[in-house]
């Protein structure tokens, strides 16, 4: 389930305790179920960083990436139900990894939590990231994406501008929750075709991007009702609490207060929207 606002939440929940800290040791945790991707194997990012220093840590879409003192870079991708905490995580049966830190600080360590083993933790070599990862791998960040490339990028496809988003090529870091959430704000049909999206609805497109993403940032992402998503403390997002559509099916729209929330698939993931709010040129 992270996406943008919680992988955003997540580094910044972590920074402060992990920048500048020498790598003690890396091990994995004791763990009976699916596993989870580790490349290189584990012995050998543990051989590659240890006596390192974590430079930074910063957001690349939906990943994590350690820069290392030494040009490399330790990557950690949560995907759908990955976390990293800093203390009380969800369960101990599910911790993944352990990064141990040199000197005694608050936290002496940080942890990969996964219930799923759907996440994966990569080790680059220097340089090796952006090649993997740079220019045409991922598109511009959906908080910094600006209208002009919106629309050259909705101009070159028909496909339904739901899709679209969810495209990590076009736009880095908006996920299905999100999307929805985005394009109810907008007041656009998720079936529209994005190449028929006209400059007024474009425009709208892009300040619901903002909006939706930068206000779920404050509130700390958003935690369903299956509590897997928390903070790097344990605690609960709040951005539930201002979901317009998703999980709404069968209600009254609070935006409108007339339409009913409707859920139909598109690319096997359930979108949201209110067909009173989002009219438009449908597919």
């Amino acid at each position: 389930m992270p996406e943008l606002p919680e992988v955003e939440t997540m580094v910044r929940g972590i920074r402060s305790h992990v920048i500048g800290r020498i790598i003690d040791d890396i091990v994995a945790c004791p763990n009976d179920h699916k596993p989870i991707s580790i490349a290189p194997k584990l012995a050998m990012i543990r051989k590659k960083l240890l006596g390192q220093r974590f430079a930074e840590v910063r957001r690349l879409g939906k990943r994590i990436v350690f820069d290392v003192s030494g040009g490399s870079n330790l990557v950690i991708e949560p995907r759908m139900t990955g976390l990293l905490v800093l203390a009380n995580p969800p369960d101990v049966d599910h911790l993944r990894v352990e990064i141990r830190f040199q000197e005694s600080r608050e936290f002496d360590s940080i942890w990969f939590w996964d219930r799923r083993g759907l996440g994966t933790v990569t080790w680059f070599e220097p340089g090796a990231l952006q090649r993997k990862l740079g220019s045409g791998a991922l598109g511009p960040d959906a908080l910094d994406i600006d209208v002009s490339e919106w629309i050259e990028s909705c101009g070159k496809t028909g496909r339904e501008i739901k899709v679209v988003l969810l495209d990590q090529k076009i736009v880095a870091g908006i996920g299905n929750i999100y999307a929805s959430e985005i394009l109810h704000k907008a007041g656009i049909h998720p079936t529209q075709p994005a190449n028929s999206l006209n400059s007024g609805s474009i425009d709208k497109l892009a300040v619901a991007v903002r909006s939706v993403l930068s206000k779920a940032i404050l509130c700390e992402g958003s935690t369903l009702g299956d509590g897997t998503y928390r903070n790097a403390l344990n605690q609960n997002g709040r951005y539930q609490n201002e979901h317009r559509v998703y999980m709404r099916e069968g209600q009254t729209c609070i935006s409108c207060e007339k339409g009913e929330i409707a859920r139909i698939t598109q690319a096997q993931r359930s979108t949201f929207f209110c067909p009173n709010c989002q009219k438009g040129k449908r597919k």
